[in-house]
């Protein structure tokens, strides 16, 4: 069944829908997958083959019973361990919630479920979903970092030991990873998918995200979890029931893009600036490339104004009975979080306002901004997840982000390349994305 890594999502749901394939079978092959791969992955921090297949089944019966489906029945769906769940473990890769559960749900998985999904398990991440990286590697190479923080998520899609992953995203913790492992990574608008019941690091900068193979994929995936969530009041009414359709659709005409290299375009390795290059030149009626404006300069600095502050917020109770406990990372974190002034934090969060403001300005003439997701390709070694120098001014700014992996860096180990949109218009950014990830293949063939 080694064919099914290769089917579009949609169709494994339209094949289990009409009685081809059994949620058993394609949870079966997962399951093969994850015993020979997931020794050397390590990407899996909670999952029981018994309990998905007693789930699988009972999709199956529920399908044969002609009850009413869903557009994810019987299809397996991986998640981030901060996502909290009330039959599994939620640890958010510390120590200290070693064995905890969630009394209740988050509010995803309960959209998951009622979509017909599969919970498969929890996906590895790094300490309370900051820098402390866990013990997954790279598929691609064992000898490097998947990313973080949704180290695991990323890697169990790229090693066919999942179709769709479930993520999230404060900096750089959806784009980065997805880059490193080769998959599609989306992020979408602030506020379109609740965190309700979600390890919270920050309010203002927290996204929930989902992996995929694909643009549609991750479409379809997105579609059921974007809803209005009175628990999260950053969460906005919006319509995605069209989303997969927006997307497949060709764009009236050629998207225009602005590439920004950045000021940490000289970070990145030679070999990874060149494929870059490459990827410019293929697509130069399309793309001009401009220096970033000067208020770029300053999103780094109030985004760690804010990230450090609430960190220290949110996990203030950690860092005052088992510091020792925390990393050094997240220690030096929070001890900075504690010193901002008041003053300071207003104006980072006012500076969220402004910043997007000028940034918007973009799409009056262009389709998207493309960048780079990475200053390359995987770092080698596990001590870090790599820098999400290029990912922050999006995260800040809440608007959608998207990994697409169209390129190769040194010894051919992916290289995503980064489409940025403006805020809550993902149906149109997507269906971008989909040309971009269609007519770069063709490029390629």
């Amino acid at each position: 069944m080694s064919d099914l890594f290769s089917l579009p999502v949609q169709k494994i749901a339209e094949n289990i829908k009409d009685g081809k394939l059994t949620s058993v079978d394609i949870c079966r092959s997962y399951i093969e997958r994850i015993n020979k791969f997931e020794k050397d992955v390590k990407a899996w921090v909670h999952f029981d083959e018994k309990l998905l297949l007693e789930k699988a089944s009972e999709s199956d019966n529920h399908r044969r019973s002609g009850k009413t489906t869903g557009p994810l029945h019987g299809v397996p769906v991986a998640l981030k361990d901060i996502i909290g769940t009330y039959d599994m473990p939620t640890e958010c890769g510390t120590v200290l919630r070693k064995g905890k559960t969630q009394s209740q749900n988050a509010e995803i998985v309960d959209l998951l479920k009622s979509a017909g999904a599969i919970i498969m398990g929890k996906t590895a991440t790094s300490e309370l979903a900051y820098l402390g990286p866990p013990k997954t590697r790279n598929p691609h190479d064992y000898t490097r970092t998947p990313g973080g923080s949704s180290s695991g998520s990323a890697a169990v899609v790229a090693a066919h030991m999942a179709p769709l992953a479930i993520g999230s995203q404060t900096g750089g913790s959806i784009i980065r990873p997805a880059s490193y492992c080769g998959v599609v990574g989306y992020k979408p608008s602030y506020g379109l998918i609740s965190r309700n019941g979600v390890l919270r690091t920050s309010y203002n900068l927290d996204h929930i995200g989902v992996f995929g193979k694909t643009v549609e994929d991750v479409a379809l995936l997105a579609k059921v979890l974007i809803k209005k969530d009175k628990y999260d009041p950053a969460t906005v009414y919006y319509s995605a029931d069209n989303m997969l359709e927006a997307c497949k659709k060709e764009p009236l005409f050629d998207p225009r893009f602005i590439f920004y290299k950045t000021d940490s375009w000289k970070k990145v390795d030679k070999k990874s600036r060149e494929a870059f290059e490459y990827f410019i030149k293929s697509f130069k009626k399309n793309i001009e490339i401009f220096d970033v404006p000067s208020y770029f300069k300053n999103i780094n600095k109030y985004h760690q104004i804010i990230h450090e502050t609430d960190l220290a917020n949110n996990f203030q109770e950690y860092y005052k009975k088992a510091k020792k406990k925390l990393s050094k990372e997240m220690q030096s974190a929070i001890s900075r979080g504690l010193k901002y002034s008041s003053k300071e934090y207003a104006e980072a969060l006012d500076f969220i306002k402004r910043s997007y403001e000028s940034y918007n300005e973009v799409f009056e003439d262009y389709h998207g901004v493309l960048s780079p997701c990475s200053t390359g390709v995987a770092d080698k070694g596990l001590k870090s997840t790599g820098s999400a120098d290029f990912n922050k001014f999006w995260s800040f700014m809440g608007v959608p982000a998207i990994s697409l992996p169209l390129l190769q860096g040194e010894n051919n180990l992916p290289l995503g390349i980064q489409l940025v949109g403006d805020k809550y218009d993902d149906l149109r950014f997507l269906g971008v994305a989909r040309w971009l990830e269609k007519r770069s293949k063709e490029f390629n063939e």
